[in-house]
């Protein structure tokens, strides 16, 4: 039987955790903020987010070394943001680490060092700050749909004979190049997608030999693709364009083979084509997932319904029987709080699960993202942010404040709908993109377009949660952060929220939260004034009075 430990709770650190946990346990960590390091040494273990992934963040800022550290040993990271200054945030040293849905940000080191024969196999990771993304030194792996993204030097570093497979995977706005492979190197490239760097996009030097294969270059300061002197290169199939000349360049030293292609169908942001097996296991724990979230039991039935009817369509196209069109478009109305975004990022998990889309990425932008500021800027704007959703799940939060207001000929919100519009019927297959907002102003939102409603499946309403469901939520979060209830507060808690007006200013879960932390500096105060030290159980109780104080 799998031991699994959560953090905080029994064990109020990570370190706590790790100091008992035997092979081949699972560390849940809850959401927020661990300010401290991970090293470890010939073990095998799972650490895993007990929320949404990046809900939970191992921050080493100011420690003195990486966020995680892996010597040898057997590690599956799942969902964690890794956090440091000057350092690597991540290093493997050895063994096999398995990296999925975590995001890496450090300061002038890289995101994650790999060296000394390690295997490091990464999905969906995306490093968002750091002097370089990946480096990998005398190590192996697979580098599957991850971003690399905004770091200052080079994106990705093979060398030192290593020899990762990079698949699928954005590295985009580097400050100098994209790939850069030296020493030695042996990478394989496929169905990348290199745009905005510096200098060159990809640079093969010093001896080594890479296979590149239906990339995407663009938009490079320096060259798309250069071989250098005594390297061996194939670049097959691969879309070079929009670099500074010449497009390729291969050193007479060089041997290389090189075909390029106007057109190779490459997704934009790293997106692998769709078709792929559903995975039972994700679904099911996604569904279960779903199941935990409080209230919210017509919405849950709706999502099992669809996800119910794109299986049961999968299963009937491979079986060689006709599917009809099926639009994943959804539309979530309801006032604030209700577990909107949480839900969509289920749904779009789901959709990933079941072989429907590719990443079941998660991009949420509201209309500052997508409205420009002259005519013609707006258009471009939203397909740009369309395009960089493809694969996963298009999330627009509060839609009908893109409706033109008043008729206002100067507001460019209405292009930014028929836009859309296009788009959606154009890639029904490749993204899921799901409007939200209060019900009537939707309703009004539809009304823009013509066409605009009938791109959507299905309109889910989310409900403003009651007194019990809130109390549930005040307590599901307290124990998050390890607070227990007094005696008779649940029933207070009741009371105070079965009094609260549901007008268009209810913050439901947020109610909730800001209560919470409402009593929580109440408590503070309180323990301050004891005139002692708290005992363990002190610190860990709200009370009435807390309530009180909060609420007055």
């Amino acid at each position: 039987m799998v031991s699994t430990l959560a953090v905080p709770g029994i064990y109020p650190t990570l370190r706590d955790a790790l100091e008992v946990a035997p092979d081949g346990a699972v560390v849940v960590l809850a959401p927020g903020t661990y300010r401290e390091r991970v090293d470890l040494t010939g073990r095998r273990l799972t650490l895993r987010a007990a929320g949404d992934p990046g809900s939970a963040v191992v921050d080493a800022s100011g420690l003195e070394g990486p966020a995680l550290s892996v010597s040898s040993g057997d590690v599956e990271v799942d969902g964690l943001t890794l956090v440091t200054d000057d350092y690597p945030a991540a290093v493997v040293s050895g063994g096999h680490v398995r990296l999925r849905r975590c995001e890496l940000s450090a300061g002038y080191g890289s995101g994650l060092q790999a060296e000394g024969g390690a295997t490091v196999d990464a999905v969906e990771v995306r490093v968002s700050r750091g002097q370089h993304g990946l480096v990998f030194s005398d190590a192996g792996g697979t580098i599957d749909s991850c971003e690399i993204r905004g770091v200052s030097n080079d994106g990705v570093i093979v060398r030192l004979g290593a020899d990762p497979v990079i698949r699928g995977t954005v590295v985009s706005d580097c400050g100098y190049r994209g790939v850069y492979v030296y020493q030695s190197g042996r990478p394989v490239i496929e169905r990348c997608d290199v745009s905005g760097t510096g200098d060159a996009g990809i640079v093969v030097a010093h001896a080594s030999q890479s296979r590149i294969v239906e990339t995407w270059v663009h938009q490079t300061s320096g060259p798309g693709i250069v071989i250098g002197a005594g390297c061996t290169a194939v670049v097959e199939q691969c879309r070079v364009e929009e670099t500074a000349d010449p497009p390729v360049h291969v050193d007479p030293g060089a041997t290389a083979t090189v075909t390029l292609s106007a057109d190779i169908g490459l997704p934009r942001a790293g997106v692998v084509a769709a078709g792929t097996a559903q995975d039972a296991a994700e679904i099911e724990r996604l569904l279960t997932e779903l199941d935990s979230m409080i209230g919210l039991a017509g919405v849950k039935g709706e999502v099992r319904a669809l996800i119910d009817e794109i299986q049961v369509n999968e299963w009937r196209r491979g079986a060689g029987l006709s599917v009809g069109t099926v639009s994943h478009h959804l539309i979530f109305t309801g006032a604030p709080g209700t577990g909107k975004t949480t839900v969509a990022r289920i749904y779009g998990q789901l959709l990933k699960a079941l072989g429907v889309l590719p990443n079941g990425q998660f991009r949420e932008v509201s209309r500052r993202d997508l409205v420009g500021q002259y005519i013609g800027h707006t258009a471009e704007k939203t397909t740009s942010v369309f395009e960089d959703a493809m694969g996963g799940v298009l999330f627009i939060d509060e839609a009908y404040t893109l409706a033109r207001a008043g008729g206002a000929a100067a507001d460019f919100g209405q292009e930014a709908i028929d836009t859309l519009v296009k788009l959606m019927e154009d890639h029904r297959d490749q993204v899921a993109v799901i409007v939200a907002g209060y019900t009537s102003e939707m309703s009004d939102f539809l009304d823009t377009n013509s066409g605009l409603a009938s791109r959507f499946a299905k309109t889910m309403e989310f409900e403003n949660y009651g007194p019990e469901d809130l109390v549930r939520i005040a307590g599901r979060i307290a124990r998050n952060d390890d607070y227990v209830f007094a005696i008779g507060l649940s029933e207070a808690l009741y009371e105070y929220f079965g009094k609260l007006e549901r007008n268009r200013n209810f913050g439901n879960a947020r109610e909730a939260r800001k209560l919470l932390e409402g009593m929580r500096k109440a408590q503070s105060g309180r323990l301050r004034a004891m005139g002692r030290m708290p005992s363990r159980d002190d610190l860990r109780t709200l009370m009435l009075a807390d309530l009180r104080v909060a609420t007055r």
